[in-house]
């Protein structure tokens, strides 16, 4: 059920409303379920309709009449809520709606229950799945009712009315969602052949220069460089940089100044001290390194994605929020950055996305340092050639999702969960796409059966809970390949499953072998251990193993029983 809350300064013209079935033709026998004291007169039940109704007028402008005479009353005192059920909803009695009416004035203080001096309200219906209630909001003591956050105060006993009546449970927002494009904009950009009003359009276009940049000064040029936008900057009477604003050009009309938007009308976030706030806890850009120096940016978006989840998990809200608010412009960076043909649902993943990166909590934005310097640097690096390294970040993306969706369903951010399901289907989407080229690469260099009967072995040593499920997977076979060619690039296959078992949960996964293939070849990808290395490993991993043998009777092995060797000289 879904309230709609306005305020207005003439009483009679709301009653002529909702009363009328001349111009409005989908008024369909108008009458009252419910009013103050359940006696007042229903225009609806009259002989006479226009006297009766100025007649209800004259009874619900009392109090507003008398307190005008002591200047107490409000210039728009006339408030005005509808209520509407969902179309699949069951059709509710007028007993039904009167109740749920009373309800609603309590809750925002227009009558609260048990009040005598509550304010004079009455509820019409005039269509099967609505009603509207008018009220004027000086009470009996002629003080003005007390009802700010009015649609915040009705939201909950709406939530518990659809709950008891059997209704279906709206979606609820927090009131950190970005501003709806008003029916104006959306009827502009339907005559100019826009498919999205310039509001929304200008809301991506910014998110993704934000991805983008480094500084406030790049995020300006930015803005300024992109064909179809407009940028202005605001500037205090000191000089000092206030915020900025945009528009779309094409709201432009002949001897009109263009549409302008501010950052925060864009969305709540897009503020300039927000915006300001984030660019300031990236991680500086390397410049002048040497390319053989400088890590993969790709590998390093997708390496802090992978451990979003356990930050999730683990780490205070602020901290959680702003991973999520990182990931978000890795999301909006990507559409810049992807093949042709999975930008649609890369850019519709963006978008949706975006309701899932705020809610109440305020993010920290220090804690993602790490994933905010790496889609700056994606942005700069060359697009990347090699489909795999598009499809390892997906697949990272996809277990983000999965854990955002179940962080907010705890702290019950109901839209920000609907928002990261809708998202989790534009990724699955895209990353199938991506992915179905390098994994068949893979396929086709799989090793022989006794080096696959060898990875089988070590992923039952491993990865017992999953063994069996990455094994059937159609996948399987490009994984003994990213472990066999890990082998000869030096690396021990043994250790790479052992290190991902630690920092990731397949529990979430629905191809584990996929996950096991990408997270295998980003971490091959790094410099293999030089012999020295391993044996320190080896030694490490003996030390680790001997103490958990301490407690408990010796363990002798055939090299302890041989003839002991002279100790070694120290080296000086």
């Amino acid at each position: 059920m879904i309230a709609k809350i306005s305020s207005g300064k003439e009483t009679a013209g709301l009653i002529r409303y909702l009363f009328d079935t001349k111009k409005a033709k989908d008024h369909t026998d108008p009458h009252l379920v419910d009013s103050w004291d359940g006696f007042a007169p229903d225009p609806g039940r009259s002989d006479d309709v226009d006297a009766t109704r100025r007649l209800l007028v004259a009874d619900l402008d009392l109090h507003v009449k008398q307190a005008r005479r002591l200047g107490r009353a409000p210039e728009r005192h006339v408030w005005h809520c509808s209520l509407r059920a969902a179309p699949e909803d069951r059709i509710l009695s007028d007993e039904e709606w009167a109740d749920i009416a009373r309800r609603v004035v309590a809750a925002t203080g227009i009558a609260p229950e048990g009040d005598p001096d509550g304010c004079r309200w009455v509820a019409v219906r005039h269509a099967p799945d609505h009603i509207h209630i008018a009220a004027t909001k000086v009470r009996a003591d002629l003080r003005i009712a007390r009802h700010w956050n009015d649609y915040h105060t009705a939201d909950p006993e709406l939530a518990a009315i659809e709950k008891e009546y059997g209704l279906l449970q709206v979606v609820r927002g927090d009131r950190t969602a970005a501003k709806r494009p008003t029916r104006a904009e959306q009827e502009k950009a339907h005559r100019a052949g826009q498919d999205k009003p310039a509001r929304e359009r200008l809301r991506t276009t910014v998110r993704t220069a934000v991805a983008a940049a480094s500084s406030m000064e790049e995020f300006v040029h930015l803005l300024s460089h992109i064909d179809g936008v407009l940028v202005e900057v605001v500037y205090f009477p000191s000089g000092d940089v206030r915020g900025y604003k945009v528009a779309a050009e094409d709201t432009t009309t002949a001897g009109k100044e263009p549409v302008w938007f501010s950052g925060s009308e864009l969305a709540p976030d897009l503020s300039f001290p927000k915006i300001r706030k984030r660019l300031e806890n990236s991680d500086p850009q390397p410049i002048g390194q040497p390319d053989r120096r400088r890590p993969n940016p790709w590998h390093q978006a997708t390496a802090a994605a992978e451990g979003i989840p356990d930050h999730l998990g683990q780490a205070a809200d602020e901290a959680s929020q702003a991973h999520l608010a990182a990931f978000g412009e890795a999301l909006d960076a990507l559409p810049l950055l992807a093949p042709q043909a999975l930008r649609p649902q890369l850019r519709e993943a963006a978008i949706v996305f975006e309701r899932a990166t705020r809610s109440r909590i305020q993010a920290e934005h220090h804690h993602a340092r790490a994933l905010h310097g790496a889609v700056r640097a994606m942005v700069r690096a060359p697009a990347p050639q090699d489909g795999a390294i598009l499809a390892m970040f997906l697949d990272a993306a996809i277990l983000v999702v999965i854990a955002a969706a179940r962080w907010h369903q705890l702290r019950n951010h109901d839209q920000q969960v609907a928002a990261a399901q809708q998202t989790l289907l534009h990724l699955q989407t895209a990353y199938d796409q991506a992915a179905t080229a390098p994994l068949a690469a893979l396929a086709q260099r799989q090793p022989p059966q006794q080096a696959v009967d060898r990875h089988i072995h070590r992923l039952r040593q491993i990865l017992p809970e999953h063994a069996e499920q990455i094994i059937e997977d159609p996948a399987f076979a490009s994984l003994t390949t990213a472990l066999a060619e890990a082998e000869t690039a030096g690396h021990n296959p043994e250790r790479l499953l052992q290190e991902i078992a630690d920092q990731c949960a397949l529990d979430d996964a629905r191809r584990p072998a996929r996950v096991l293939t990408w997270r295998i070849q980003r971490l091959s990808a790094r410099p293999a251990p030089s012999a020295r290395a391993q044996a320190a490993q080896a030694r490490s991993t003996a030390r680790v193993g001997s103490a958990a043998q301490r407690p408990t009777d010796p363990v002798y092995t055939a090299a302890d029983l041989s003839t002991p060797q002279p100790p070694r000289a120290r080296r000086r």
